[in-house]
């Protein structure tokens, strides 16, 4: 699928420049190096696998910034406040567009070369303060593998154009294979993949026990000893929407803002969460026809920022939608998550 955008050739090189950068470190750095802490920035730790890439990144946006008429960059632990401006110099309001970006979303897992961790970038007007998720034109998904890997898939979505992939064999100069993204479209998560986010210590407990009362809630017919599903605790947002983007799970939820800030959570301690660069890359779901929404069930949306916390529901379509939510909801009322 051929898709228009004047930020198609910018986000791919993009995401070339850090599967490359990954590729690199893990070729040449050990472990050890790789996850050496630098410091806080906004919401989370920067790890020196996560400064390479942010310095290729900038290097690439003070290069192309003009062209594009000014570029506002959101970004975590890059500039003043995690804002910064390509060209330098230019002011946030003469810029054009908006680009929010997780450049390493995965960190914990590809730092130790387990498990891909993806690039994530989403690009809007820029409408000052008032710019959100959903104006987002522009998106791509983009897979930096591990050293075992042979390929890596990006996704790439325009808004009204639907969504394009591509695998790439990094192995060999073999062509890029066009590949289809597409939910599961089945009429229920029994017998499937599907999970509540519950992948750092603080509220474990709590969210293990709303996942098996969803599923006793759901499938009270089942035969003793039945494996109702599967979960798939992937350390990342973009790793768990690709997994609902590629039809592998049927429903995941992350809700950990939504418990910590209940009473069900009172005194104690507060863990990381989602937050809107995590989810940069949205368009992409929603124009393959994952239904994405937050905890009332309206469309998911967020502010261009590193800090707001976020919780979210992802539905692979309406069927397994109707299955699950109005159970869900009742459940974390019952359960004092509401």
């Amino acid at each position: 699928m051929k898709l228009t955008h004047p930020f198609i050739d910018l986000l791919q090189a993009l995401a070339c420049m850090a599967r490359d950068t990954v590729s690199n470190s893990l070729i040449h750095s050990t472990a050890a190096e790789r996850s050496r802490p630098l410091g806080h920035a906004g919401s989370d730790v920067i790890f020196a696998i996560d400064q390479e890439v942010e310095k290729e990144l900038v290097r690439i946006l003070e290069a192309q910034g003009e062209r594009h008429g000014g570029i506002l960059l959101i970004a975590e632990g890059i500039g003043e406040n995690e804002r910064s401006v390509y060209p330098s110099g230019r002011k946030e309001s003469d810029c054009q567009w908006r680009m929010l970006v997780d450049p390493i979303d995965g960190t914990r897992g590809i730092m130790m070369d387990k498990r891909s961790a993806w690039f994530i970038a989403g690009v809007a007007p820029n409408r000052g303060e008032e710019t959100c998720l959903q104006d987002i034109e522009c998106a791509i998904l983009a897979e930096l593998p591990n050293s075992r890997a042979g390929v890596a898939d990006t996704f790439m979505a325009v808004r009204g154009q639907g969504v394009a992939g591509v695998r790439k064999n990094i192995l060999t100069s073999d062509p890029d294979i066009e590949i289809e993204a597409g939910p599961f479209d089945g009429a229920t998560i029994r017998g499937g993949f599907a999970q509540i986010s519950r992948f750092f210590p603080c509220g474990r407990e709590e969210t293990a026990a709303l996942e098996d009362a969803l599923w006793a809630r759901l499938f009270p017919d089942a035969a003793e000893g039945e494996v109702l599903g599967y979960e798939d605790q992937y350390i990342c947002t973009g790793g768990q929407w690709v997994e609902l983007l590629t039809g592998r799970d049927r429903f995941c939820a992350d809700l950990r803002p939504l418990l910590f800030d209940s009473k069900l959570f009172a005194g104690k301690r507060r863990g990381l969460t989602c937050h809107p660069y995590d989810m940069a890359g949205l368009l992409v779901l929603e124009e393959a026809g994952v239904i994405l929404t937050d905890v009332k069930g309206d469309p998911l949306n967020a502010p261009f920022d590193t800090l707001t916390e976020c919780s979210w529901m992802g539905y692979a379509n309406q069927k397994i939608r109707d299955e699950v939510e109005p159970v869900l909801r009742n459940l974390l009322v019952e359960q004092g998550w509401l």
